[in-house]
């Protein structure tokens, strides 16, 4: 199989490949770059392409799909301190209101 072949990969695993690079392609990463970064997460996450024998399909945790998010990418220290707090009040009063039932 010469190099850059992508015939051992499964569909899943090209569908995946695909959807990375258009987010990288969305972040303004070059076309060859983005497809290049995008196998590369495929390759870590899945261990590679198809695999035959037994128990060589096992779960990987998908390391890659953990990280990233933009949820408090964008919030100031304070911001994120202030919903902690608010989140810790709520669970207070739930717990106080479960407590009186």
């Amino acid at each position: 199989m010469p190099q850059g072949d992508k015939s051992a990969y499964t569909d899943k695993q090209k569908r995946k490949a695909e959807h990375i690079e258009d987010g990288y392609e969305k972040q303004g990463v070059p076309k060859k770059e983005a497809e290049s970064r995008a196998w590369a997460t495929v390759n870590k996450d899945d261990g590679g392409g198809k695999k035959s024998g037994s128990g060589r399909g096992k779960d990987t945790g998908h390391p890659a799909s953990h990280r990233g998010g933009e949820a408090s990418a964008g919030r100031s220290a304070e911001e994120r301190s202030a919903s902690a707090r608010k989140a810790a009040a709520t669970r207070k009063r739930n717990a106080e209101q479960r407590a009186s039932h």
